[in-house]
């Protein structure tokens, strides 16, 4: 075969694949319940006026994004109250070190490498360490207030009680429902030095997009190593080729969509009510088809990352950059990924490591 018709084929997968839709019985609140533990203090800040504040806590009401009804009820709002203090940390990391943006993207990686470590250790399913490293990568790129670190903090706080309070609402309501066994899970096993070496290689690649970012003196750096990390959430080098490929797509549409809602309206109650609707059928379509559902998390993300910025309403600054900004990550996202799984790469790097333990041990 030759490489014309090897490129023609991938080409055509690559396609049919955005017109797959996995059968799922996912009941349909639960993405109505992501979507108004972020709504609602969205909303509550516009009507007192305070939308960066209502911004704050509706970050924090992603926590609902670890809610797992398929386990017992005891279990899913532990997990709760454990990724609610992970958002904190997160947060406190990120503005902590954001006084110095090299030096932020430095801590960064290292916070990235500590958290997939510890998530795939506990086995965190899905989003994973995502929204852990997505806060830090964002907080890390603010203006430097030491006075303000608490208030955000506290605003933070705020979305993730109300996602636990309705999470906890639901579990009430729907615990003569529940199943007695529990959805089941494909869990790669890893060994103690694979995981570190996935851990390391993500922290790297994610410290590295944040330098570039800065470095290039991009609007909103973060965006760069957001993007990284989606791609490097593949399960195999194919999966990552395939989920690089249909983001970038899937952003190119979405940040059109993202410019017909601008095109629109661009008042904050239009730009609330769309964040709110946006999420509900991203989060439909988020275990159907990645590609749709990356359709409509670019201008989610995009639009609640902007929102009351004087960015969103500049339709001709924002695709533009947002597109350059998820290319880039993706790409960055795409190598790391081919590094997570080299076989090669990975035997070399465990043998080593075992050499040196042996080593260490000697010594001691």
């Amino acid at each position: 075969m030759s490489t014309f018709e090897i490129i023609k084929q991938t080409a055509i997968t690559q396609i049919k694949s955005f017109l797959v839709v996995k059968n799922n019985k996912r009941s349909w609140h639960i993405p109505l319940l992501a979507a108004l533990c972020v709504g609602i203090p969205l909303f509550i800040g516009l009507y007192f006026n305070h939308l960066s504040l209502g911004l704050s806590a509706s970050i924090g009401g992603l926590v609902i994004l670890y809610y797992q009804p398929a386990i017992s009820f005891g279990s899913r709002m532990l997990t709760l109250l454990v990724c609610s203090f992970g958002f904190s940390l997160s947060l406190a990391i990120g503005l902590g070190f954001s006084f110095n943006p090299y030096i932020s993207a430095v801590v960064l990686g290292f916070f990235a490498m500590g958290i997939n470590w510890v998530t795939t250790f506990f086995k965190t399913k899905p989003p994973g360490n995502f929204f852990f490293i997505m806060i830090a990568s964002m907080a890390s790129c603010q203006p430097f207030h030491l006075e303000l670190i608490p208030e955000k903090i506290g605003f933070l706080f705020l979305g993730k009680m109300l996602a636990c309070f309705l999470a906890l609402c639901h579990g009430l309501l729907t615990l003569k429902k529940q199943q007695s066994a529990e959805v089941l899970a494909i869990h790669i096993k890893k060994g103690q030095f694979v995981s570190l070496i996935d851990s390391v290689v993500i922290g790297v690649f994610i410290s590295i997009s944040l330098i570039i970012g800065h470095f290039f003196e991009m609007q909103n750096p973060y965006w760069i190593p957001i993007s990284c990390l989606a791609i490097l959430q593949g399960i195999s080098r194919n999966h990552v080729w395939e989920r690089m490929v249909h983001r970038i797509v899937g952003t190119f549409i979405g940040i059109g969509l993202c410019w017909i809602i601008l095109q629109i309206s661009d008042t904050p109650l239009t730009i609330c009510f769309s964040i709110f609707v946006l999420l509900y059928i991203a989060e439909t379509l988020i275990i159907k088809n990645y590609a749709l559902a990356v359709i409509f998390i670019t201008p989610m993300t995009i639009l609640l990352a902007e929102v009351g910025t004087s960015f969103t309403s500049n339709t001709e600054i924002i695709v533009p950059a947002r597109f350059l900004d998820i290319t880039i990550g993706s790409v960055l996202g795409a190598i790391g990924g081919w590094i997570i799984y080299n076989q090669r790469f990975k035997n070399s790097a465990v043998k080593q490591l075992r050499k040196t333990r042996i080593v260490i041990r000697k010594k001691l």
